[in-house]
């Protein structure tokens, strides 16, 4: 299912700036960075679970907050994009 990941991450603190390096890099190890503090992911339940729970770690909720956006699997009908794209789709093939 394609899971929409938004954060917003205090960065008054250099510990909120380490926090925001830590939810980025994690976001990026399961999906592909579409604006600033969002990030497409394709996922299965199990998948989900576990970044929801290392995301939930990582971020200070009296601070920070998280939003997941749960698309299904269905999503290329819900998705719809204007303007210049960022890399390669996050349902594409990846040939290294």
């Amino acid at each position: 299912m394609l899971v929409l990941i938004t954060y917003d991450v205090n960065t008054e603190t250099e510990a909120g700036k380490r926090r925001l390096r830590k939810v980025a890099k994690q976001c990026v190890n399961y999906g592909r960075r579409v604006q600033n503090s969002v990030f497409e992911c394709i996922l299965d339940a199990a998948q989900c679970v576990k970044l929801k729970a290392i995301l939930e770690e990582i971020i200070d909720t009296k601070a920070d907050s998280l939003r997941f956006y749960y698309l299904g699997n269905n999503y290329k009908t819900r998705v719809e994009h204007v303007g210049v794209e960022r890399g390669i789709a996050v349902d594409d093939i990846l040939i290294l």
